[in-house]
């Protein structure tokens, strides 16, 4: 009898695959190993193992599998379950789940290499000169990856090159498995044993006196060992010594030095704890109990704190709780931009027991971080990232922190799986029978309401720390002011004037715009021409720096034009503005002042973010120009003034969520303001400034703005009154995509009936070349969810089995917001 194993393959199939298992390789498999199997005529992939068993598949022959490429499981048992609750749910495939949570390093693909046909008779003339320059090569290489013939030939694509080659018995392909992940080796510097004791030394030193860099290398070696335990890197000790490797090198030959090397982890923190005790006031030992009793019930609980209340504090309280259990924390936060700040806050007070998991570390890095939480490392004691973090392979997690739980940057959006991080980490603590604490200064409306109706725990903190008061928020009028004549370029006087005194008292100034570039629209003046990006229904954002127009959806992006493309005047001009053009006036308007801008354009490095937020909170910036990253979390100091210079772009888009929105993100850049006892100001620039929201953002208003919300969510049945499924529906072809699209919307409303809204263009129509097209499907709370999502999917068997409309892609968005 055959021994088959199951496995999930990281590509978007819905089912399982088996293969057929050596006798000898049975015991060693176990649920969440990597195997490497071959899928196709000729490719390997990394798999990830689930089960073993004697069924053999009934529809084809199990092939072997290639590799077994772990000897103990990377994924644990908890996680595995998570991980196809994430699949069900947001219905997505296992296989795009795994292809989002695991680390690329670990998912190993085949290369294919192209060799020569050493049996082959080749006749040169008949070659076409591309397929000579392969041939050629190929007599002085053994083998030639892809990309290299991609080189030598000078085109992107040779796929068609290879093929010919194939098919003319000039080369062979072969397929090869290759690791990514390259653990990193660090060579140290140790004195031999021979020379540890003093008259050895003494000997030793007389002997090296005509050698007097070799000594320099010694002493230095001496002085190093006395001011740390730790052990010596050859480059320090080059470095503290000022002598070449080659010197040292000399030392090691005549075994005066030993050479040995330690594998190390590339991302290092080796603070020191300098603020151990962690000292509360009143309102936030007040809010700590609340949250302790509502965790002895297991309930998920709501912190619900006003900006620069400490927050903050109160977590770190909560993970010395967990860190005395011996238990593991995960701290989710919404924005890369925030960690910077709090990993060095962290360290203060916990010093080398934080590791940090996000997308601009490298393969390398994040592999090293999964290696560290999946051995309960002492240096994973504390996990804090982005979204992605919560795919790690926790062992003992204790509790569970998203803090800015409101943010919408915790949904992600494209590709699969499309989840929303805040909820799939709330499911994860149940699984894990772990705490869960959701923090926030302007909650979510569905948060709030599950605090309201008992289902989560709730706690408040309504003062800020150390007594100081919330900032003084003003709106000012711009329609009156530009009528008036009273605007400096985006700047009402009232704006200007506080800019300057704030300037004068030596204090720091944050303007809020929430769209980069320099202007969203370049027109003519002459015919109303507006330049479109060729593959999305967007017109092009005008880039001063780089002086080109792109496009924010697909990249597209061209040289800024002097003249119009449609009738040949240099009549351009732009219309709306964006950080860049404010930077810009900024610098016309203070001269002597140091701006500094932190947008998606300036954030793209990987240490961006860190040496902006660094410099700003040094005070070596006077005013920062950001979009939403800078509302986010951040704590500086010396900020008296925050500037909002156009609110109604958010609160007029076409969305469901626009006001509670607006409220949330105006509340958070507010809240930047007056950190310390002098009182902050926030002035908030409006062409509508009696705005029942922009009225409640002023008074802080936090109720009101959830009851009117709430009302108007029940009247027109949106979440959370309701859950909503987003469907899209893309094609290339616009005809078949509008025919496509009311066939599924007709199938959706013979069995679901009239909860079905669409289909509709949403405001971007085209994207990539792709028309769009969306299905709203509306789920009452007292409906469940499982049976709607069986009868969609059963829906979607019948769409696919049309040949027509093969082309068309569905794409579905669960707690679409």
């Amino acid at each position: 009898m055959h021994n088959y194993l199951d496995v999930v393959l990281p590509i978007p199939l819905e089912r399982f695959f088996t293969y057929r298992l050596e006798p000898e390789d049975v015991g060693r498999v176990q649920p969440g190993m990597r195997v490497a199997v071959p899928f196709g005529k000729s490719k390997i992939y990394t798999a990830i193992a689930m089960e073993v068993h004697d069924r053999a598949p009934q529809a084809y022959d199990a092939k072997p599998i290639y590799q077994i490429l772990d000897d103990t499981p990377i994924i644990g048992k908890i996680q595995l379950k998570h991980w196809q609750w994430i699949g069900e749910y947001y219905m997505c495939t296992l296989g795009e789940v795994v292809r989002a949570a695991l680390p690329s390093a670990f998912l190993l693909e085949s290369e294919t290499l192209i060799l020569p046909n050493k049996e082959a008779e080749v006749d040169e003339l008949e070659l076409k000169d591309d397929e000579f320059l392969v041939y050629e090569a190929l007599r002085y290489q053994s083998a030639l990856k892809i990309e290299e013939i991609s080189a030598i030939v000078d085109k992107k694509y040779v796929i068609r090159l290879v093929n010919r080659l194939v098919q003319k018995g000039i080369v062979l392909q072969k397929e090869e498995l290759y690791e990514q992940y390259k653990p990193k080796w660090v060579t140290f510097i140790k004195l031999a044993a021979d020379y540890q004791e003093e008259h050895n030394l003494e000997e030793l030193l007389k002997e090296l006196s005509r050698a007097p860099k070799q000594i320099k290398v010694l002493l230095a070696l001496f002085q190093m060992r006395g001011r740390t335990n730790k052990p010596i890197r050859l480059k320090d000790l080059c470095n503290e010594s000022g002598a070449s490797r080659a010197v040292v090198k000399a030392l090691v030959k005549k075994s005066i030095l030993e050479e040995y090397q330690l594998r190390i982890d590339r991302v290092q923190f080796e603070g020191e704890v300098t603020k151990p005790n962690i000292i509360l006031n009143d309102h936030q030992k007040q809010a700590l109990g609340k949250i302790q009793d509502s965790f002895q019930e297991g309930k998920v609980t709501l912190l619900h704190g006003v900006t620069s209340s400490g927050k903050t504090e109160v977590y770190f309280k909560l993970i010395e709780d967990m860190l005395a259990q011996g238990k593991s924390t995960l701290y989710l936060v919404p924005e890369i931009a925030l960690t910077s700040q709090l990993i060095g806050r962290l360290q203060d007070h916990f010093g080398d027991k934080v590791a940090v998991y996000h997308s601009k570390y490298s393969i390398h890095e994040r592999a090293e971080v999964w290696n560290n939480v999946l051995a309960a490392s002492k240096k994973a004691q504390i996990v804090i990232g982005a979204r992605s973090s919560l795919f790690l392979p926790f062992q003992k997690l204790g509790l569970v922190l998203i803090d800015e739980e409101h943010e919408n940057s915790f949904k992600q959006f494209d590709p699969a799986p499309r989840y929303h991080a805040r909820d799939a980490a709330i499911v994860l603590a149940s699984m894990h029978k772990a705490n869960c604490l959701l923090g926030s200064a302007t909650p979510s409306i569905e948060s709030v309401e599950n605090a309201k109706k008992g289902k989560y725990g709730y706690a408040l903190i309504n003062h800020r720390f150390g007594d100081v008061m919330m900032p003084d928020i003003a709106l000012v009028d711009i329609k009156e002011a530009t009528r008036r004549k009273r605007m400096k370029g985006h700047f009402s006087e009232t704006l200007h004037d506080a800019i300057v005194e704030a300037l004068s008292e030596g204090e720091q100034i944050i303007l809020f715009q929430n769209r980069r570039g320099f202007a969203p629209i370049v027109e003519c003046t002459t015919c109303g021409h507006v330049p479109q990006c060729p593959n999305c229904d967007v017109s092009l954002t005008y880039h001063q720096f780089r002086n080109e127009m792109r496009c924010h959806y697909c990249g597209y992006h061209m040289a800024m034009q002097l003249s119009c493309l449609a009738c040949g005047n240099a009549t351009l001009d732009t219309k709306g503005f964006g950080t860049e053009q404010i930077e810009k006036e900024l610098h016309q308007l203070f001269p002597e002042t140091k701006v500094g801008r932190m947008d998606l354009d300036t954030t793209r490095g990987k240490y961006a973010y860190e040496k902006l937020i660094t410099s700003f909170e040094q005070q070596e910036l006077d005013i920062l120009v950001g979009t939403q990253m800078v509302a986010k979390g951040l704590d500086f100091r010396n900020v008296s003034l925050v500037g909002i210079l156009n609110a109604d772009t958010l609160l007029n888009f076409p969305d469901y969520r626009a006001h509670e929105r607006t409220f949330q993100l105006l509340t958070q850049v507010a809240g930047r303001a007056g950190r310390t006892q002098k009182r902050g100001k926030v002035l908030i620039q409006s062409y509508n400034p009696y705005h029942q929201i922009l009225q409640q953002v002023t008074t802080y208003d936090f109720e009101k703005m959830f009851e009117q919300q709430y009302y108007e969510r029940e009247q027109f049945k949106y979440p959370p009154v309701v859950r909503i499924i987003k469907i899209t529906l893309k094609d290339k072809d616009f005809n078949k995509l509008n025919e496509a699209a009311q066939w599924f919307a007709q199938s959706l409303r013979n069995v679901l009936g009239q909860t079905v809204l669409g289909p509709e263009y949403p405001p971007v129509s085209r994207i990539r070349r792709d028309y769009l097209k969306n299905i709203l499907v509306k789920i009452s709370r007292d409906q469940p969810l499982a049976p709607t999502k069986n009868s969609i999917k059963r829906i979607e068997k019948s769409f696919n089995a049309i040949s027509k409309y093969k082309s068309v892609r569905l794409v579905y968005n669960v707690d679409h917001i």
